[in-house]
Protein backbone atom coordinates (compact mmCIF):
# COMPACT_ATOMS: atom_id res chain seq x y z
CA UNK A 1 0.00 0.00 0.00
CA UNK A 2 2.83 2.39 0.81
CA UNK A 3 4.50 1.65 -2.53
CA UNK A 4 1.24 2.38 -4.35
CA UNK A 5 0.75 5.55 -2.36
CA UNK A 6 4.21 6.78 -3.27
CA UNK A 7 3.63 5.91 -6.92
CA UNK A 8 0.28 7.69 -6.83
CA UNK A 9 1.93 10.70 -5.22
CA UNK A 10 4.57 10.79 -7.95
CA UNK A 11 1.90 10.47 -10.64
CA UNK A 12 -0.10 13.23 -8.97
CA UNK A 13 2.92 15.51 -9.06
CA UNK A 14 3.38 14.83 -12.77
CA UNK A 15 -0.31 15.48 -13.48
CA UNK A 16 -0.20 18.71 -11.50
CA UNK A 17 2.83 19.92 -13.43
CA UNK A 18 1.08 19.03 -16.67
CA UNK A 19 -2.08 20.91 -15.75
CA UNK A 20 -0.13 23.98 -14.75
CA UNK A 21 1.64 23.90 -18.05
CA UNK A 22 -1.69 23.58 -19.86
CA UNK A 23 -3.09 26.58 -18.05
CA UNK A 24 -0.12 28.66 -19.16
CA UNK A 25 -0.85 27.68 -22.76
CA UNK A 26 2.06 25.43 -23.14
CA UNK A 27 1.79 22.41 -25.37
CA UNK A 28 2.03 19.08 -23.58
CA UNK A 29 3.66 16.14 -25.23
CA UNK A 30 1.87 13.13 -23.79
CA UNK A 31 4.44 10.43 -24.79
CA UNK A 32 7.22 12.35 -23.06
CA UNK A 33 4.91 13.09 -20.16
CA UNK A 34 3.99 9.42 -19.70
CA UNK A 35 7.61 8.26 -20.01
CA UNK A 36 8.76 10.77 -17.40
CA UNK A 37 5.98 9.66 -15.06
CA UNK A 38 6.81 6.02 -15.38
CA UNK A 39 10.48 6.71 -14.88
CA UNK A 40 9.69 8.65 -11.73
CA UNK A 41 7.47 5.86 -10.43
CA UNK A 42 10.10 3.21 -11.14
CA UNK A 43 12.72 5.36 -9.46
CA UNK A 44 10.58 5.65 -6.34
CA UNK A 45 9.83 1.92 -6.32
CA UNK A 46 13.52 1.05 -6.70
CA UNK A 47 14.26 3.00 -3.53
CA UNK A 48 11.99 0.80 -1.44
CA UNK A 49 13.13 -2.53 0.07
CA UNK A 50 10.53 -4.75 1.78
CA UNK A 51 11.65 -7.32 4.37
CA UNK A 52 8.93 -9.84 5.42
CA UNK A 53 8.27 -10.64 9.07
CA UNK A 54 10.64 -13.32 10.40
CA UNK A 55 13.39 -12.39 7.95
CA UNK A 56 16.56 -10.33 8.10
CA UNK A 57 17.39 -8.07 5.16
CA UNK A 58 20.96 -8.20 3.87
CA UNK A 59 21.83 -5.04 2.00
CA UNK A 60 24.27 -5.32 -0.93
CA UNK A 61 25.78 -2.60 -3.09
CA UNK A 62 26.86 -3.78 -6.53
CA UNK A 63 27.14 -7.29 -5.05
CA UNK A 64 29.19 -6.28 -2.00
CA UNK A 65 27.61 -7.00 1.38
CA UNK A 66 27.03 -3.86 3.44
CA UNK A 67 27.65 -3.75 7.16
CA UNK A 68 24.06 -2.65 7.79
CA UNK A 69 21.18 -5.15 7.99
CA UNK A 70 17.50 -4.36 7.57
CA UNK A 71 14.71 -5.25 9.96
CA UNK A 72 11.29 -6.55 8.90
CA UNK A 73 9.14 -3.92 7.18
CA UNK A 74 9.67 -1.25 4.51
CA UNK A 75 13.15 0.20 4.21
CA UNK A 76 14.43 2.95 1.92
CA UNK A 77 17.52 2.04 -0.08
CA UNK A 78 19.45 3.47 -2.93
CA UNK A 79 18.40 2.42 -6.44
CA UNK A 80 21.66 0.55 -7.02
CA UNK A 81 21.34 -1.42 -3.76
CA UNK A 82 19.65 -4.83 -3.47
CA UNK A 83 17.96 -6.47 -0.45
CA UNK A 84 18.51 -10.21 0.14
CA UNK A 85 16.25 -11.82 2.75
CA UNK A 86 17.42 -14.51 5.19
CA UNK A 87 14.76 -16.57 6.96
CA UNK A 88 15.15 -16.43 10.77
CA UNK A 89 12.19 -18.67 11.55
CA UNK A 90 12.51 -22.26 12.77
CA UNK A 91 12.61 -24.50 9.72
CA UNK A 92 12.13 -28.24 9.41
CA UNK A 93 13.74 -30.52 6.87
CA UNK A 94 13.44 -34.28 6.39
CA UNK A 95 16.53 -36.26 5.46
CA UNK A 96 16.78 -39.73 3.97
CA UNK A 97 20.26 -41.15 4.33
CA UNK A 98 22.13 -44.37 5.03
CA UNK A 99 24.74 -45.47 7.58
CA UNK A 100 26.53 -48.58 8.77
CA UNK A 101 26.47 -50.12 12.23
CA UNK A 102 29.56 -51.33 14.07
CA UNK A 103 28.89 -54.87 12.76
CA UNK A 104 28.80 -53.58 9.16
CA UNK A 105 25.05 -53.72 8.66
CA UNK A 106 23.54 -51.12 6.33
CA UNK A 107 20.86 -48.96 7.90
CA UNK A 108 18.45 -46.73 5.95
CA UNK A 109 17.32 -43.72 7.96
CA UNK A 110 14.53 -41.18 7.91
CA UNK A 111 15.40 -38.13 10.03
CA UNK A 112 13.93 -34.71 10.67
CA UNK A 113 15.99 -31.67 11.69
CA UNK A 114 14.60 -28.43 13.12
CA UNK A 115 16.92 -25.43 12.84
CA UNK A 116 17.06 -21.65 12.54
CA UNK A 117 19.68 -19.02 11.87
CA UNK A 118 20.78 -16.41 14.38
CA UNK A 119 19.51 -12.99 13.33
CA UNK A 120 22.63 -11.26 14.62
CA UNK A 121 24.92 -13.42 12.46
CA UNK A 122 22.69 -13.72 9.38
CA UNK A 123 24.78 -11.12 7.50
CA UNK A 124 28.02 -13.01 8.15
CA UNK A 125 26.42 -16.32 7.14
CA UNK A 126 25.30 -14.83 3.85
CA UNK A 127 28.69 -13.21 3.26
CA UNK A 128 30.71 -16.38 3.92
CA UNK A 129 28.33 -19.15 2.77
CA UNK A 130 25.36 -17.61 0.97
CA UNK A 131 21.71 -18.55 0.89
CA UNK A 132 22.56 -22.16 0.06
CA UNK A 133 23.99 -22.74 3.53
CA UNK A 134 21.84 -25.86 4.07
CA UNK A 135 23.20 -27.74 1.04
CA UNK A 136 26.75 -26.41 1.45
CA UNK A 137 27.24 -26.71 5.21
CA UNK A 138 24.40 -28.32 7.13
CA UNK A 139 23.51 -31.41 5.11
CA UNK A 140 27.09 -32.72 4.75
CA UNK A 141 27.75 -32.31 8.50
CA UNK A 142 24.47 -33.99 9.46
CA UNK A 143 25.31 -36.94 7.24
CA UNK A 144 28.84 -37.16 8.62
CA UNK A 145 27.69 -37.02 12.27
CA UNK A 146 24.93 -39.56 11.64
CA UNK A 147 27.35 -42.08 10.17
CA UNK A 148 29.84 -41.51 13.00
CA UNK A 149 27.23 -42.01 15.73
CA UNK A 150 25.65 -45.10 14.14
CA UNK A 151 29.06 -46.72 13.64
CA UNK A 152 29.44 -46.96 17.41
CA UNK A 153 26.53 -49.40 17.91
CA UNK A 154 25.55 -52.82 16.69
CA UNK A 155 22.55 -53.15 14.40
CA UNK A 156 20.45 -54.86 17.07
CA UNK A 157 21.08 -52.14 19.64
CA UNK A 158 20.22 -49.27 17.27
CA UNK A 159 16.45 -49.78 17.44
CA UNK A 160 16.26 -49.39 21.21
CA UNK A 161 18.72 -46.44 21.18
CA UNK A 162 16.79 -44.19 18.79
CA UNK A 163 16.20 -41.32 21.23
CA UNK A 164 19.79 -41.39 22.45
CA UNK A 165 21.08 -41.51 18.87
CA UNK A 166 19.01 -38.42 18.03
CA UNK A 167 20.49 -36.54 20.98
CA UNK A 168 24.05 -37.51 20.02
CA UNK A 169 23.59 -36.41 16.38
CA UNK A 170 21.98 -33.13 17.48
CA UNK A 171 24.77 -32.42 19.96
CA UNK A 172 27.55 -33.04 17.44
CA UNK A 173 25.83 -31.09 14.65
CA UNK A 174 25.02 -28.23 17.02
CA UNK A 175 28.71 -27.89 17.85
CA UNK A 176 29.65 -27.90 14.15
CA UNK A 177 27.03 -25.30 13.15
CA UNK A 178 27.69 -22.87 15.99
CA UNK A 179 30.49 -20.98 14.14
CA UNK A 180 28.10 -20.33 11.25
CA UNK A 181 25.33 -18.94 13.45
CA UNK A 182 23.05 -21.88 12.62
CA UNK A 183 21.13 -23.11 15.65
CA UNK A 184 20.13 -26.80 15.66
CA UNK A 185 16.88 -26.93 17.62
CA UNK A 186 16.36 -30.71 17.52
CA UNK A 187 17.11 -33.88 15.58
CA UNK A 188 14.74 -36.82 15.47
CA UNK A 189 15.51 -40.26 14.04
CA UNK A 190 12.01 -41.17 12.86
CA UNK A 191 12.63 -44.53 11.24
CA UNK A 192 15.42 -47.12 11.08
CA UNK A 193 15.19 -49.72 8.35
CA UNK A 194 17.52 -52.69 7.82
CA UNK A 195 18.09 -54.97 4.86
CA UNK A 196 15.64 -57.86 4.36
CA UNK A 197 18.35 -60.44 5.06
CA UNK A 198 19.25 -58.86 8.38
CA UNK A 199 15.59 -58.42 9.36
CA UNK A 200 14.88 -62.09 8.63
CA UNK A 201 17.95 -63.13 10.62
CA UNK A 202 16.86 -61.03 13.59
CA UNK A 203 13.34 -62.46 13.46
CA UNK A 204 14.72 -66.01 13.31
CA UNK A 205 16.98 -65.26 16.26
CA UNK A 206 14.09 -63.81 18.23
CA UNK A 207 11.95 -66.88 17.47
CA UNK A 208 14.78 -69.19 18.55
CA UNK A 209 15.31 -67.16 21.70
CA UNK A 210 11.58 -67.26 22.46
CA UNK A 211 11.47 -71.02 21.93
CA UNK A 212 14.51 -71.45 24.15
CA UNK A 213 12.94 -69.28 26.82
CA UNK A 214 9.71 -71.30 26.61
CA UNK A 215 11.62 -74.59 26.94
CA UNK A 216 13.65 -73.23 29.84
CA UNK A 217 10.49 -72.00 31.52
CA UNK A 218 8.78 -75.37 31.11
CA UNK A 219 11.88 -77.20 32.39
CA UNK A 220 12.16 -74.85 35.32
CA UNK A 221 8.46 -75.39 36.10
CA UNK A 222 8.91 -79.17 35.93
CA UNK A 223 12.02 -78.98 38.12
CA UNK A 224 10.16 -76.83 40.62
CA UNK A 225 7.29 -79.31 40.72
CA UNK A 226 9.69 -82.24 41.22
CA UNK A 227 11.52 -80.35 43.91
CA UNK A 228 8.24 -79.53 45.58
CA UNK A 229 7.23 -83.23 45.54
CA UNK A 230 10.63 -84.25 46.91
CA UNK A 231 10.48 -81.57 49.58
CA UNK A 232 6.98 -82.70 50.59
CA UNK A 233 8.22 -86.31 50.82
CA UNK A 234 11.17 -85.21 52.92
CA UNK A 235 8.93 -83.15 55.15
CA UNK A 236 6.52 -86.10 55.55
CA UNK A 237 9.41 -88.49 56.33
CA UNK A 238 10.84 -86.05 58.84
CA UNK A 239 7.44 -85.59 60.42
CA UNK A 240 6.93 -89.35 60.67
CA UNK A 241 10.43 -89.84 62.10
CA UNK A 242 9.91 -87.05 64.57
CA UNK A 243 6.56 -88.54 65.52
CA UNK A 244 8.20 -91.95 66.09
CA UNK A 245 10.93 -90.34 68.17
CA UNK A 246 8.35 -88.45 70.19
CA UNK A 247 6.33 -91.66 70.74
CA UNK A 248 9.48 -93.61 71.71
CA UNK A 249 10.56 -90.88 74.04
CA UNK A 250 7.08 -90.83 75.53
CA UNK A 251 7.14 -94.65 76.05
CA UNK A 252 10.60 -94.40 77.55
CA UNK A 253 9.42 -91.66 79.83
CA UNK A 254 6.46 -93.81 80.90
CA UNK A 255 8.75 -96.78 81.60
CA UNK A 256 11.09 -94.51 83.48
CA UNK A 257 8.27 -93.10 85.50
CA UNK A 258 6.91 -96.57 86.21
CA UNK A 259 10.37 -97.80 87.21
CA UNK A 260 10.83 -94.82 89.40
CA UNK A 261 7.38 -95.44 90.89
CA UNK A 262 8.19 -99.10 91.52
CA UNK A 263 11.52 -98.19 93.00
CA UNK A 264 9.88 -95.61 95.14
CA UNK A 265 7.20 -98.09 96.22
CA UNK A 266 9.84 -100.72 97.05
CA UNK A 267 11.93 -98.24 98.93
CA UNK A 268 8.90 -97.06 100.76
CA UNK A 269 7.86 -100.61 101.66
CA UNK A 270 11.37 -101.43 102.76
CA UNK A 271 11.46 -98.31 104.82
CA UNK A 272 8.16 -99.23 106.39
CA UNK A 273 9.34 -102.74 107.06
CA UNK A 274 12.49 -101.37 108.55
CA UNK A 275 10.58 -99.07 110.78
CA UNK A 276 8.18 -101.87 111.77
CA UNK A 277 11.12 -104.16 112.44
CA UNK A 278 12.75 -101.54 114.58
CA UNK A 279 9.51 -100.93 116.41
CA UNK A 280 8.85 -104.59 117.16
CA UNK A 281 10.02 -105.62 120.64
CA UNK A 282 9.67 -108.93 122.41
CA UNK A 283 7.04 -107.48 124.69
CA UNK A 284 5.10 -106.08 121.68
CA UNK A 285 5.29 -109.40 119.91
CA UNK A 286 4.11 -111.20 122.99
CA UNK A 287 1.34 -108.68 123.31
CA UNK A 288 0.10 -109.26 119.77
CA UNK A 289 0.53 -113.02 120.21
CA UNK A 290 -1.54 -113.01 123.38
CA UNK A 291 -4.06 -110.70 121.74
CA UNK A 292 -4.47 -113.02 118.82
CA UNK A 293 -4.50 -116.25 121.02
CA UNK A 294 -7.86 -117.99 121.10
CA UNK A 295 -7.24 -119.57 124.54
CA UNK A 296 -6.37 -122.99 123.22
CA UNK A 297 -3.06 -124.64 123.84
CA UNK A 298 -1.13 -125.92 120.89
CA UNK A 299 -1.52 -129.56 120.09
CA UNK A 300 1.94 -129.95 118.65
CA UNK A 301 5.28 -128.50 119.36
CA UNK A 302 8.59 -128.70 117.61
CA UNK A 303 11.58 -130.19 119.20
CA UNK A 304 14.50 -128.06 120.10
CA UNK A 305 16.36 -129.00 116.98
CA UNK A 306 13.18 -128.74 114.87
CA UNK A 307 13.71 -132.25 113.60
CA UNK A 308 10.63 -133.80 115.13
CA UNK A 309 7.08 -132.94 116.23
CA UNK A 310 5.43 -133.93 119.50
CA UNK A 311 1.72 -134.60 119.59
CA UNK A 312 0.46 -133.30 122.86
CA UNK A 313 -3.06 -134.79 122.47
CA UNK A 314 -1.94 -138.37 122.97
Amino acid sequence: MIILSIAALALGIIVTVALNSAERGRKIRFPAFIGAGLALVLLVISCIGVVPTGYTGILTTFGAVNSRTLDAGINFVLPWQRVVTMDNRTQRVQIETAAFSSDIQQVDLLMSVNYRIDQTTARELYRTVGQGYYDNVMFPRIQENTKAVFAGYTAESLVSQREYLSERIAENTRRDMEPYGIIIVSVSVENIDFTDAFTNAVEAKQVAAQNKLTAETEQAQKTMEEQAIAERAIIAAKAEAEQSVIAAEADLEVVKIQAEASLYAGEREAEMNKRISEALTKQLIDYYWIKQWDGKLPTTVLGESGSYILNLEE
